[in-house]
């Protein structure tokens, strides 16, 4: 928990109510999204009990299981499932747009738009995740068939599952995760998990919030009360009136969902939101475009070389999300003034003409010098980035103390044009008030990663031929020859001890 998060958390328990910790809205909210409330059996792995479903706050449409252990009604829900997921996600596979790429000598085809499903919480991510995983590999004929739309609907759920795993993407979203972007209340992190309460929280209160901790669970685990009084003796008798008492437990959390979208919405958005929507339309388009060309489900697993592949994906859009974050919101960067990370100050002195024609040719770079109050944690040499000039770079010439701060000598590189005379406004004027920040946007390159092929066998490449390996008797006796070095006092690692045949410790 940061400095500022918890300083809004206490202050949320004195004022019981909720504070916001972002002055933006940071992520994207689609018109149009598809709510999804999933509710599973106790006890039973991934075992579905029934689901709220839909697009139109008044029109909810309830999917129930009577039996969840049974193999047949379980699939007969995901084909319901699917007729109303997979057509809502088709309906965004229409109208195309160009795109510029290459630097604009090629183009190539994204969709105008993408499907959003929203979730309550984490949990429910994990349930689609599972749901996907035992559902896209199943047969539509032969032995135990199922309806045509299963595989299908798999195949989807596990490609929102694994988006979701992506910072700042916002295709499949948990409403828990979505509100804590933006508010903390005056509990803890692991009692907001239960959204009900939460939402409590920001919308009235602390007194709410109390009253709320006894209300629906917004699943996709059912209450054990719940469970033992009602639901277990509705499914023994096969109660007809089961998916009544179903659709009242889950209509107070799809509610909530949409109250929690209108809350969201009255935020005002933030600028770089856009880019990381275009982000989701991309991998949208890509994914809608391997299914068109019959392309296989996803694998159980990734391979060595998939996963590195994956987890450098993973970090690079999490650095990319953070500093996105920092540059839309004032809020969220005042973080990194309290780390050193980035300080503000107000520009004192302004060269804006300034050519260096000290190399091979000119090149225009300004100087500035800035005033801050602040501490400054960075060295001469160092790299800062103004927010709002993120492609501008510059380089620190020297601190010095000035009265009651320091002045920061600043030279500029980038974002002024490509002629020796700045373009206008591209140089901080005198009086303008700056912040700078050692965090950047700029593309980062991934590490080279080797072919499948290429890596050891254990790493899934190919075995190494019995004829090539080493004969182990033609290799000396590693730890026989420690031993012996050990005796002999030529060992020189620190603490190393080895033990003889007879037990014996030698130092």
């Amino acid at each position: 928990m940061s400095t500022l998060t918890a300083l809004a958390r206490a202050q949320a328990v004195v004022a019981g109510r909720a504070q916001p910790i972002a002055t933006v809205r940071h992520l994207h909210v689609h018109d149009h999204p598809l709510v999804l409330i999933p509710l599973v059996m106790a006890g039973e792995a991934n075992a579905p009990l029934a689901a709220m479903v839909g697009t139109d706050p008044a029109r909810p449409r309830l999917l129930t299981v009577g039996q969840p252990r049974n193999r047949d009604e379980r699939f007969a829900f995901a084909a319901d499932l699917a007729a109303t997921l997979v057509p809502y996600v088709d309906s965004f596979a229409t109208d195309t747009e160009d795109v510029a790429v290459d630097r604009g000598r090629d183009v190539r085809r994204r969709y105008v738009d993408a499907p959003q499903i929203w979730v309550p919480n984490p949990a429910g991510v994990d349930f689609l995740r599972l749901f996907g995983r035992s559902t896209r590999f199943r047969k539509t004929d032969g032995d135990n068939p199922v309806p045509a739309a299963v595989p299908l609907l798999g195949r989807w759920l596990t490609f929102f599952a694994n988006t979701a795993e992506m910072p700042g993407s916002a295709l499949l979203v948990n409403a828990v995760q979505a509100l804590g972007l933006h508010w903390v209340t005056g509990q803890s992190s692991a009692e907001d998990a239960q959204f009900g309460v939460q939402l409590a929280w920001i919308e009235a209160g602390a007194a709410a919030a109390r009253e709320a901790e006894n209300g629906p669970v917004a699943g996709p685990a059912t209450d054990p009360d719940f469970d033992n009084r009602v639901l277990a003796p509705l499914i023994e008798r096969s109660a007809p009136d089961l998916p009544r008492v179903l659709h009242d437990l889950l209509l107070p959390t799809w509610d909530r969902m949409w109250r929690t979208l209108a809350l969201l919405r009255r935020l005002p958005v933030g600028e770089r939101v856009r880019l990381r929507w275009d982000a989701d339309r991309d991998a949208f388009t890509a994914f809608a475009q391997t299914l068109a060309e019959g392309g296989p489900p996803q694998p159980r697993r990734d391979g060595a070389v998939a996963a590195a592949a994956r987890l450098q994906r993973l970090e690079s859009a999490a650095s990319r999300y953070a500093v996105q974050r920092a540059f839309d919101d004032p809020l969220v960067l005042a973080e990194y003034r309290l780390s050193g990370a980035a300080f503000a100050g107000t520009v004192t002195l302004a060269n804006p003409d300034r050519v260096d024609d000290s190399g091979k040719r000119p090149v225009l770079r300004p100087r500035i010098m800035v005033h801050t109050g602040e501490p400054v944690r960075v060295e001469p040499g160092a790299s800062l980035t103004s927010p709002a000039r993120p492609s501008q770079k510059a380089r620190v010439i020297s601190i010095n103390p000035a009265g009651d701060g320091v002045d920061v000598l600043l030279e500029l590189s980038g974002g002024m044009g490509r002629r020796l005379v700045a373009e206008p406004g591209s140089v901080p004027a005198v009086g303008e008030r700056l912040i700078l920040t050692t965090l950047s946007e700029a593309y980062r390159p991934g590490g080279a990663l080797p072919e499948p092929a290429e890596t050891p066998w254990t790493h899934g490449g190919p075995p190494v031929p019995f004829a090539d390996q080493p004969d182990p008797s033609d290799q000396p006796d590693q730890q026989e020859g420690d031993v012996v070095a050990a005796a002999r006092g030529d060992l020189q690692e620190a603490g190393a001890e080895f033990v003889t045949g007879t037990g014996r410790v030698l130092p």
